[in-house]
């Protein structure tokens, strides 16, 4: 077996660089649009006609020919209303000289006519149109394929789908569209001290925090979170318990706690045993103690078991990991950069990510602690807004100094 000695403690950007060249987008499938919104496109979508596919009016207003406008002897050009056009429908014949068509937002532009002039630059008694104000040639029209041309490839392979991407694909007719599935991801977390949420809370034991903040988060990086069966300090227990996972088609496992130096810290040892460890200790803080490997060929994400650091280890390595097999290129963090409220120091050569809140002022962003940084102090996470990077050179940093703060949201 492995000591701790054999694994080298990582950066943090070697830890995640692991992570990610052990997995891949997934295959793909086909579902309705209104199920794609945070997918990643499998295919590039070409428009298959104009959009939109006829010359239509951009306001309400008259139908009108430019030149009638601009040859009229008079300052304000009075036209013959010929009928009304309401969106939907279309006008069987044309805007022929001195004619003017009332017309209505969408509706196609009829034959003869250039221009549409508003409603609140017209005065009308039914039957004539006094122009008060000529508009340019072209003025008030949206013309065919304005929005988007025939063949044209409007939406790329590996561009995520928002809400306006859904519009678009409506708006091309497009009903379904192929995208990477959603990787399951198992979370398990170990330990006699933990009890199911709903159990009576008896000396020594603590409430099973880690398998629901950790399957929210595998919900909001895009995965689907499946829920196993706490695992006690058994060997046996959790053998089972990651057979069950692999049993369940898992694409990635996450499970908590057990990978520190104590006796009865078996996740490490089970996947030493059972499959093979990549890395065990990466520097930073909290979350020092985080393992990684694969069992059964899926990956595993072992995260430490207090709650603060498992969220954050998550964040770091397991939402980038979820992210790139759901299609993503890029899973970057928001940061921004705000100034510290008070000064901070740190000696022990690591990474830290503490928790703070932040405060817009006349100066900029500010950053301030939102309290005890201990990782398993779980209301620093619920008053923050982010996480302050601390370089793991910087043993001293003066408030008023600038750091990156990992936005939460």
């Amino acid at each position: 077996m492995h000591t701790k000695d054999s694994y080298p403690m990582l950066s943090v950007e070697a830890a995640r660089e692991r992570i990610l060249d052990a997995v891949a987008p997934l295959e793909v499938e086909e579902i309705p649009i209104l199920e794609a919104l945070g997918r990643v496109l499998a295919e590039d979508v070409r428009a298959e006609a104009n959009v939109p596919p006829h010359d239509n009016s951009a306001m309400d207003g008259y139908a009108v020919r430019i030149s009638d406008l601009e040859s009229s002897p008079d300052r304000h050009p009075r036209l013959r209303v010929i009928g009304e056009l309401p969106a939907g429908q279309v006008w069987p014949g044309q805007v022929a000289a001195g004619e003017a068509l009332r017309i209505m937002t969408g509706a196609p532009a009829p034959a003869g006519a250039d221009s549409v002039v508003r409603f609140e630059d017209t005065q009308s008694d039914g039957q004539w149109v006094v122009i008060q104000r000529i508009p340019s040639r072209g003025a008030n029209v949206r013309y065919a394929g304005e929005d988007i041309r025939q063949g044209q490839i409007v939406l790329h392979q590996g561009q995520p789908v928002r809400p306006q991407e859904i519009g678009m694909l409506a708006s091309m007719g497009h009903e379904r569209v192929r995208v990477h599935r959603r990787p399951r991801v198992t979370v398990l977390a170990t330990g006699d001290e933990v009890i199911a949420i709903d159990a009576p809370l008896a000396p020594g034991k603590i409430r099973n925090i880690n398998s629901y903040s950790n399957a929210a988060q595998i919900t909001e990086a895009g995965g689907e979170p499946l829920v196993l069966e706490i695992a006690p300090d058994q060997e046996d227990s959790l053998a089972q318990r990651l057979q069950r996972a692999l049993d369940l088609g898992a694409d990635m496992i996450v499970t908590s706690g057990g990978v520190s130096v104590g006796d009865f810290d078996l996740v490490k040892h089970v996947l030493s045993t059972e499959g093979n460890i990549d890395f065990w200790w990466v520097n930073m803080k909290p979350g020092k103690p985080m393992a990684f490997g694969t069992i059964g060929g899926i990956p595993l994400l072992a995260l430490p078991g207090n709650p603060v650091a498992a969220m954050i280890s998550f964040m770091l390595f397991g939402r980038p990991a979820v992210r790139k097999m759901l299609g993503y290129t890029s899973w970057d963090i928001p940061t921004v950069e705000a100034r510290l409220r008070e000064a901070i120091s740190r000696k022990d050569g690591r990474r830290h990510y503490l928790r703070v809140r932040l405060m817009e002022t006349d100066e900029g962003l500010e950053a301030e602690l939102t309290g005890d940084q201990g990782s398993g102090i779980l209301m620093s996470m619920v008053a923050a807004d982010g996480l302050a990077v601390i370089p793991e050179d910087r043993h001293h940093l003066e408030a008023g100094t600038t750091v990156q703060v990992l936005l939460f949201d």
